[in-house]
């Protein structure tokens, strides 16, 4: 018997936490985050970390629970969230999973597995400083020699951390991630999930909702949240979070605050469409346009009726 599991996903500043809780209250449910910067402490505003008000009495896990110098990987997501749902499901409640961050969602639901000591940070800093200095693809012609599929894959993208990763991983492990993820694909998932998607037809309604988003977080105090991580030790999972960086050079008095807020609105938006492009490779994720559907009892009544014919 598959574990029974809600997910819902989608871009940033779509109503994912709002909607989700709400699930959580009809189904008797706890939601575990899969929001790959909200596990910090004190990356709160930024990040649309939900407070005590807004989680409504509903049990949070993989939230706020590590500090920012640590690193945190997608492995360490999958068995964290595993033993959270069988917590969960062990106390007779629904686990409902929610967040943005596509690969922990679709690695946790997949059953996807992980190879432990595949991390070489020596390595992956001499990766770095070869691909300053001698440019990106020059580490994909190294990439091709042992693994072509994820040469081919990466080549357009050019992430440079995505292609450092690869090798990484090869070098480390003697096999390489496509020959991971084939082993990995191979092994049924115990869970029976049924994802939302949160979406919008019309793609500047999401981006004015991230717009009245970072304003309201400037409202509320990101500036001074920004000076306080930034003059922190980061780890390099934390360093990639919006809405930090983006205000150094307001900081630094090289820029306005204004021009400042306004890369961070850009930013996101472009997180956002990278998330959506992300999710709609899931042929079986069942969306909901906010735009069409956008108060909140509407959504829950349109979920409800399905999940009733899921058996849910």
């Amino acid at each position: 018997m598959k574990t029974k599991i809600i997910a819902v996903v989608g871009p940033t500043a779509s109503g994912k936490t709002s909607l989700a809780i709400e699930l959580a209250k009809l189904h008797n449910g706890e939601i575990i985050s899969a929001d790959s910067m909200q596990i910090y402490r004190g990356m709160n505003i930024a990040t649309a970390k939900p407070d005590t008000d807004e989680m409504a009495g509903i049990k949070h896990h993989l939230i706020d629970f590590l500090d920012i110098n640590e690193s945190y990987s997608v492995g360490k997501f999958v068995n964290d969230a595993e033993a959270a749902i069988k917590d969960i499901v062990k106390r007779g409640k629904l686990p409902i999973i929610c967040g943005g961050t596509g690969l922990y969602i679709d690695s946790l639901l997949n059953g996807i597995t992980f190879v432990e000591n595949s991390t070489d940070l020596e390595l992956r800093e001499e990766l770095n400083k070869l691909a300053e200095e001698k440019g990106i693809e020059y580490l994909l012609k190294m990439l091709l020699e042992f693994d072509p599929y994820s040469y081919m894959r990466l080549y357009e993208e050019k992430n440079q951390k995505r292609i450092v990763r690869a090798i990484e991983f090869y070098k480390t492990t003697g096999y390489t991630i496509t020959e991971q993820n084939e082993i990995s694909r191979s092994t049924e998932s115990e869970y029976e999930p049924i994802v939302f998607g949160l979406t919008a037809k019309d793609r500047q309604y999401l981006y004015n909702r991230i717009n009245k988003r970072v304003n309201m977080m400037v409202e509320t105090g990101l500036v001074e949240e920004a000076r306080s991580i930034l003059n922190s030790d980061l780890s390099e999972t934390a360093s990639s979070a919006i809405g930090y960086k983006q205000l150094l050079p307001y900081f630094n008095g090289e820029a306005s605050l204004e021009e400042c807020i306004d890369r961070i609105k850009t930013e996101t938006r472009h997180y956002a469409k990278r998330q959506l492009t992300w999710f709609r490779r899931n042929e079986k994720i069942i969306w909901i346009n906010i735009d069409e559907l956008s108060d909140l009892n509407a959504q829950v009544s349109y979920i409800e009726s399905i999940l009733k014919n899921r058996g849910f």
